[in-house]
């Protein structure tokens, strides 16, 4: 896939604990990207934060929680980011979570796969 330029990232906020389909919704998130084949995906775990339902979670909290914001990161050409945002607000319906959807648009700068790089190196 070529993807350069003009491009949008998707950006989803959800908690760690909520569940969709007996999986994490973050990982359903991630799999439902990988299975529409968009360019890539990033979950990254918030160490603090608060939204709609207030603070979530602090490193400075004294106990193990399983409320920590989730965020995941997903780049590629605008209508596929457009038409997989309904996707993630489907599957956020689903589990009955709560988070945030928003997009942004982003300029690639370059992406490759491992193979391209061992081939242009030789």
């Amino acid at each position: 896939m070529l993807l350069e330029g003009r491009a949008k990232k998707l950006k989803i906020i959800v908690q760690e604990h909520e569940k969709v389909y007996q999986r994490s919704l973050y990982e359903a998130i991630v799999f439902a990207a990988k299975k529409r084949t968009l360019a890539g995906a990033t979950v990254s775990r918030g160490v603090m934060g608060y939204g709609s339902n207030g603070l979530n979670n602090s490193s400075k909290s004294y106990h193990i929680s399983q409320e920590s914001p989730i965020v995941i990161e997903i780049v590629d050409r605008a209508e596929r980011i457009e038409d997989f945002a309904e996707v993630v607000s489907s599957l956020i319906d689903k589990a009955n979570g709560a988070g945030i959807i928003y997009m942004e648009d982003v300029d690639v700068v370059i992406y490759r796969k491992h193979e391209e790089l061992k081939s242009t190196a030789k």
